[in-house]
């Protein structure tokens, strides 16, 4: 385990390490950008895949995006849709990658869900890293903590691209949660709760909406959905941003109960 400052700075060292102008980012589509940006920020290409029907990686589809990709980014739970990969298909994609590339599983939302962990397959010895953050579910996105998961060799491969200082109070901050034993499932449970009232009100008003089992999910607003932002905004909401490849979607973080309540009212007003 190599520990990192956060969950964007293992991810953005991990391409870096492992992508070149002949070695590219196979992602999902719509996925989470920063892999992305740090790709292109050295040159190498960036291939998107679309999400399969059922908001899935298409990992046959990223096998064989290209013959010499550097990383396969499955990000699971996936941002922004909410949605996972099952383990089957992840196994799939480890057993079937091309030669030589590097299976990027970014588990930052993992602990919103009950899926199985992709440590197993690290312990395996297979090409794999896993990226874990404490930003997410256990409150600490401002202080920063998070670790990349992985064979000594391919960790050894990161520590050029580190800046080797960590934040103590991120340190102190992530081993004091890790000793509440309940935290995790108290506050799944609560986020389950909020997000199943969501569904349940944006099923009886007919809105059409990606079921997530995240702290996030997507709705179709039918039209441009940086419009819906800005009306959102104007009645003191603020929502998620919007992917290019579902221009007509925006993203929706599950806040409080009090929060989720202003969210349908001004979501109500906006969509009228």
């Amino acid at each position: 385990m190599l520990p990192f400052a956060g969950s964007s700075d293992p991810l953005h060292r991990v391409i870096l390490a492992f992508t070149s102008r002949t070695q590219p980012l196979v992602m999902g589509d719509p996925g989470y950008e920063a892999g992305q940006r740090a790709a292109a920020f050295i040159g190498s290409q960036v291939i998107r895949v679309p999400l399969r029907k059922d908001y899935a990686h298409d990992v046959r589809a990223m096998a064989a995006a290209h013959p010499t990709p550097g990383v396969l980014y499955v990000c699971n739970p996936n941002n922004p849709t909410g949605t996972v990969t099952p383990r089957e298909d992840i196994e799939w994609l480890v057993r079937n990658k091309p030669a030589g590339s590097v299976l990027l599983l970014d588990e930052a939302y993992l602990h919103f869900c009950t899926e199985p962990p992709g440590s197993p397959l690290v312990a395996a010895g297979h090409d794999v890293i896993v990226l874990r953050t404490f930003s997410k579910l256990y409150g600490m996105a401002g202080l920063r903590a998070g670790a990349a998961l992985g064979r000594p060799d391919l960790l050894e491969k990161l520590r050029g691209f580190s800046a080797g200082a960590l934040p103590v109070t991120g340190m102190v901050g992530a081993i004091a949660s890790l000793k509440v034993k309940n935290l995790v499932a108290e506050r799944r449970k609560i986020f389950q709760q909020v997000r199943e009232d969501v569904f349940e009100w944006l099923e009886k008003n007919r809105f059409s909406y990606v079921p997530s089992v995240s702290n996030k999910f997507m709705v179709d607003v039918g039209r441009p959905g940086q419009e819906v932002v800005r009306e959102m905004a104007a009645r003191k909401v603020y929502i998620g941003r919007v992917w290019p490849a579902w221009p007509t979607h925006v993203r929706v973080s599950i806040g409080t109960r009090e929060e989720m309540e202003k969210f349908k009212r001004a979501f109500l007003e906006v969509m009228s």
